[in-house]
């Protein structure tokens, strides 16, 4: 079956299923294979784990190795190797000649916990924040894994390129992070006999960029959009019988996912940048004028996506009479999420509260303010200052928020310019992530494109307008190949998790989601739109993946947001619950 590569919105009806869904909970993933490199001659690297170079550390009982190529054929050898930290328990080891490293091999039966040398789950860290790369560790440190060790985890620290590793012969950046960290998943299945632990049970957490390629990465299971990609580097493709490797995950953490990007041009003006008039979207400027039509198209595509909530009541916007959109059931169930993230507040705060502002950027001199409101209503006035949002029943301890624009005034202002993501000047962080070469940031959002495309002459017309800003410099960008020689669509594709849960997209069950999900945001939080973290819970509800623990988080911004203790502690919790089922 032949995908179609163009980012566009399709019927479902036109949508042919491919009849893989996410994974089951039995399903077992194959794990040896050649170490062929791409082009089929032998690489100067082996996949082949060695188990006779362990090293141990003996006061936290601990066997780990450093820097193992995952690949046969990297682009870059300074990234493209993963760290491995094990539970001495889990493997039966004796001291070579050398004096300082050990050959093991796995002992089932050793046990952490609830976990054994055969079950116990793997977690790997996708720390990528703004899609930048992840270094692989460099030298030992118990401090940075222990938690997750003395937990009975296994730790597997790959190193990932990102928009800030580009390499002279491979300089494009999306989407080389997370085909690495596919391949890192395929190494370790490759390796499952000499490794401890269950490759059934791999887990990836991140937070904003990392956040996001993880989301990417439990969406977009043995999708074919990476095939190309994955053969390029020599990653792990099949078995010593020629079956084929998985690079599926049974589940994501997810803290502030900036993602969706295809569209989060549209989705943050409609959310924030409507409530907003200075700056970039002050009144007679040609950028807000261009707020205005970004935040009239998101409608219009959210309207496309088919989105039902849990209750299956189809979810869309309609006109309102004032603001942009403010109306439907879509409307009414993001201000059901906010009324439902400030109650969970108000049950989980003690009074007295300090809320705290932020200073400003580094060298300003300008710092951040508190101020402590004593009772519940105190704090609910200070919610009011500007208008009458919010009301309180202080017999239930409850509160209804009334619209969103009262929210985003108070809570949620927006913080970056229109064209938050695709900007208008190719200056923003994720114009970087779809580089097509060194220094050479390109635009990749064909719905922004299609907004200049319609208006851009009416934009001529204020000053501040330049010509390089218009749809032919979009159209230029997307006709350029990358090194694998895929075009803009192909790999804006790649990095979009919808285009793999919904059937609005020519991906929808071509991949194999992740089973087990959980999300947590900032609702006060500037860098994304509400909307991005909401269409992706209900789209994986839609698609069918019954655990996904979501909830954002009041009064935090763009931060591993939890609702109560620590994020580590409750990641590692989340962990052991869902290795239980």
């Amino acid at each position: 079956m032949e995908i179609n590569r163009r980012t566009v919105i399709r019927g479902a009806a036109a949508v042919a299923a491919f009849g893989m869904a996410e994974g089951a909970a039995g399903t077992a993933f194959a794990g040896t294979s050649s170490s062929a490199g791409s082009s089929g001659t032998t690489s100067a690297y082996s996949l082949e784990f060695d188990p006779t170079a362990w090293s141990y550390d003996a006061t936290n009982d601990v066997y780990y190795q450093l820097g193992k190529m995952y690949v046969t054929d990297p682009a870059a050898t300074d990234y493209e190797n993963l760290s491995v930290y094990v539970p001495g328990a889990y493997l039966t080891a004796t001291a070579n000649s050398d004096g300082t490293t050990y050959t093991a091999k796995v002992n089932p039966k050793g046990t952490v916990g609830a976990h054994s040398g055969r079950t116990a789950p793997i977690v790997i860290p996708v720390n990528t924040p703004g899609y930048a790369a992840q270094k692989p560790a460099t030298s030992y440190s118990y401090s940075s894994v222990s938690k997750y060790l003395e937990a009975g985890h296994i730790y597997v620290w790959p190193g990932l390129r990102g928009r800030d590793s580009s390499t002279g012969t491979r300089s494009d950046a999306a989407p080389w992070g997370v085909t690495d960290l596919k391949a890192a998943v395929r190494f370790l299945r490759y390796n499952r006999s000499v490794l401890p632990g269950s490759t059934d049970d791999i887990v990836l957490f991140g937070m904003s960029g990392g956040g996001a390629q993880d989301t990417l990465a439990g969406a977009s299971g043995d999708s074919p959009l990476y095939e190309p990609y994955l053969r390029t580097i020599g990653a792990a493709m099949q078995d010593s019988t020629g079956r084929t490797l998985s690079d599926a995950v049974a589940g994501v953490m997810a803290w502030c996912p900036i993602t969706s990007l295809h569209e989060a041009n549209l989705s943050y003006e409609w959310n924030m940048g409507q409530f907003a008039s200075t700056g970039t979207r002050a009144p007679g400027t040609w950028t807000g004028a261009y707020s205005t039509d970004l935040a009239k198209a998101w409608p219009k595509y959210l309207n496309r996506l088919g989105l039902r909530d849990e209750q299956g009541r189809l979810l869309t916007l309609t006109e309102s009479d004032s603001g942009t959109y403010l109306a439907g059931s879509y409307y009414d169930h993001l201000i059901e999420v906010i009324t439902t993230s400030l109650n969970d507040f108000l049950a989980d705060t003690t009074f007295p509260y300090t809320v705290t502002t932020q200073g400003g950027p580094p060298g300003s001199g300008q710092t951040g303010t508190s101020t402590t409101y004593e009772t519940v209503d105190d704090y609910i006035a200070y919610l009011n200052t500007d208008s009458t949002w919010v009301t309180y029943d202080s017999t239930t301890n409850t509160a209804t928020v009334s619209g969103l624009k009262g929210f985003v005034t108070s809570q949620k202002n927006a913080s970056k310019p229109v064209g938050a993501f695709d900007g208008y000047s190719r200056g923003q962080t994720e114009n970087s992530v779809f580089a097509t070469g060194l220094d050479a940031p390109a635009h990749f959002a064909p719905l922004t494109r299609d907004v200049i495309k319609a208006n851009e002459a009416a934009y001529a017309t204020y000053s501040g307008w330049n010509s390089d800003y218009g749809s032919a410099a979009y159209d230029s960008d997307f006709a350029k190949k990358d090194s694998v020689g895929k075009d803009m669509a192909w790999r804006a594709d790649a990095y979009n998790p919808l285009y793999f849960l919904s059937p609005a997209f020519a991906g929808y069950r071509r991949s194999r989601v992740a089973r087990h999900w959980r999300i947590r945001t900032g609702i006060a939080q500037g860098d994304t739109a509400s909307t991005t973290e909401i269409n992706l819970l209900l789209a994986l509800r839609n698609y069918g993946i019954r655990d996904v623990d979501f909830a954002t988080v009041w009064a935090q911004g763009h931060t591993m947001a939890e609702r109560t203790g620590d994020s580590t502690t409750n990641f590692i919790s989340w962990v052991e619950s869902i290795t239980k089922k």
